[in-house]
């Protein structure tokens, strides 16, 4: 165990979460992040209140720091690199490179035989139309870059007019998928160390509402073999990546258990938070145990689960949540409920661990 400080790039209730399972295990934590009394700076050990592009703040980061890792994939890649030049980076840079780009994302995820949806890249309105004429009409256009819960996308259905599409995401660099029918959605995460030993949670089922996470369910309504082979795409990709830590991987499931990666997070992620409650090991506590160099634990499942988002108004029925039996309550530390914000989540146990 040779790290003592981690730092962590991101101060949103990922990184509180991270500053919590770091201090079950004796390690300190500096947060670097731009506004002020952020949620992981709350319970975290420091806070450097600085762009994450700051030259002096990123020195400072280095010198204070044993390890670095990050709590969001939207960490410009040059500070990363820049880190990595005098501290170790976790996961590395070129996993944030990968995973900032829909566009890169889709072809390293074929590169290393992971299936994804069809895809063209759009640079024009020109494009758009011969890329939605190749796909029947249908497809979701994406921001190559940033967006998330839904940010950023436009879904055409066969028949629906792109006049103006190309502009109203901004007229930048664009990605058009084609349109998946598919089954149910799942998730798995999973972790590798750096001596290249791999673990993975059992897949989720996931139910979004509004492009937003609304609950992960355990055990996921899948055969054995589809939850093979996602473990199996999860290997595949960490190997590739040379990857240290934790990571979220996102899957369609289709007809007959074909598996379709629809996107990865390179950091621990929303469909993992059930690992509180139904692990003896979560996600947070097992991407910190990668990135300071301890074994790996055991990511088995003791207990089937429903993980809940909290989102905006839903802060107020925390009340109600706490007269339930068997239900694990996480709030982030937001002071302002919003339409669309995660300010928690509860975790309900639905009894032992069935498969």
């Amino acid at each position: 165990m040779n790290a003592k400080t981690i730092g962590i790039i991101g101060g949103g209730q990922l990184g509180r979460m991270l500053a919590m399972a770091a201090s079950r295990l004796n390690f300190r934590t500096l947060i670097l992040e731009p506004a002020p009394d952020c949620p992981a700076a709350q319970l975290a050990n420091g806070q450097i209140v600085a762009a994450y592009d700051d030259e002096a703040a990123l020195t400072e980061l280095a010198a204070r720091c044993d390890v670095v890792t990050y709590e969001f994939e939207n960490v410009p890649v040059g500070a990363a690199r820049r880190l990595a030049e005098s501290v170790a980076v976790y996961p590395p840079a070129f996993a944030l490179e990968v995973a900032q780009d829909r566009l890169t994302e889709k072809r390293y995820l074929n590169s290393v035989g992971i299936p994804t949806a069809d895809f063209r890249a759009v640079d024009s309105q020109a494009d758009l139309e011969a890329a939605l004429a190749e796909f029947g009409g249908k497809g979701v256009l994406k921001t190559r870059r940033m967006g998330y819960d839904g940010k950023g996308q436009i879904l055409f259905r066969e028949g629906d007019s792109p006049e103006g599409a190309f502009d109203t995401l901004g007229g930048a660099a664009l990605i058009l998928e084609s349109f998946i029918a598919f089954e149910r959605e799942i998730s798995v995460i999973a972790a590798r160390d750096a001596e290249g030993v791999v673990v993975c949670f059992d897949p989720a089922e996931n139910v979004h509402r509004n492009g937003i996470l609304h609950t992960s369910t355990l055990p996921a309504a899948i055969d054995d073999h589809v939850a093979a082979q996602a473990r199996d795409a999860a290997e595949r990709l960490l190997a590739g990546l040379d990857y240290v830590g934790v990571i979220g991987i996102e899957f369609f499931v289709g007809q007959g258990g074909a598996l379709i990666a629809n996107e990865i997070a390179p950091r621990v992620h929303n469909s993992g938070h059930w690992t509180e409650a139904a692990c003896v090991i979560s996600q947070f506590e097992q991407h910190i145990r990668a990135v300071a160099g301890l074994p790996l634990g055991d990511p088995a499942r003791h207990s089937d689960c429903v993980m809940q988002n909290l989102i905006g108004d839903d802060i107020h029925s925390v009340e109600e949540w706490a007269r339930q039996k068997d239900v694990y309550i996480h709030l982030y530390g937001k002071t302002e409920p919003r339409p669309g914000r995660k300010m928690g989540h509860i975790t309900r146990l639905t009894g032992p661990a069935s498969r």
